[in-house]
């Protein structure tokens, strides 16, 4: 594609200066503009494998005549700010997200976007925020984090998820379980990418 200069808006040249600062092409620019709306962080396991995620993602955008452009929100883990007065800000975060999401969306302009996110709020938040922004909506979900099956040890053959670290914990309280085999259903359950 070959952009004519001389054809440019002159009052979108402080827009068009910015995005080329950050690497697009004039051609890039010419393109549908798609967000692509990610949760990835490296503090919650439902979101550590969205990064690879979306640079498979962009390519998609790419080869389909478009230009994915990326940016993050939050995504707080109900499991870990679910102590003490800590949980009081996961639910709040679900309308940061949706605001943070159709803000960047709408003061952006895109043409469309594709969202990737997983757990309990975040998931909600990107909905709200698509509903709100009425544009052309992709939603990918980061999946299920898998269960563990104990191949030797005293868990051999006992298979768990993520809700049974909660149970273990009333188990070893009640002196149903020794604290080796709570140790073990901590540090081994969460063995994979996913909610």
């Amino acid at each position: 594609m070959s952009i004519k200069k001389e054809e440019l808006n002159p009052r979108r040249a402080y827009e068009r200066a910015l995005f080329l600062g950050c690497g697009y092409s004039y051609e890039d620019l010419e393109k549908p503009k798609i967000a692509i709306v990610n949760s990835w962080n490296s503090i919650n396991p439902g979101h550590i494998h969205l990064q690879k995620l979306a640079q498979i993602v962009k390519e998609g955008v790419k080869e389909a005549g478009g230009t994915p452009m990326e940016f993050n929100t939050i995504a707080i883990c109900d499991g870990i700010a679910n102590s003490g007065n800590f949980s009081k800000f996961v639910l709040p975060s679900r309308e940061i997200i949706a605001a943070s999401i159709e803000c960047t969306i709408k003061a952006y302009n895109f043409d469309g976007m594709v969202m990737l996110c997983s757990c309990d709020k975040i998931i909600p938040g990107m909905l709200l925020a698509a509903a709100r922004c009425n544009i052309p909506t992709i939603f990918l979900t980061g999946g299920i984090m898998l269960p563990k099956t104990f191949q030797d040890g005293p868990l051999k053959g006992k298979t768990f998820v993520t809700s049974d670290i909660k149970e273990s914990i009333g188990k070893f309280n009640a002196g149903l379980i020794t604290k080796e085999e709570l140790f073990l259903i901590e540090s081994e359950t969460c063995c994979s990418p996913g909610a």
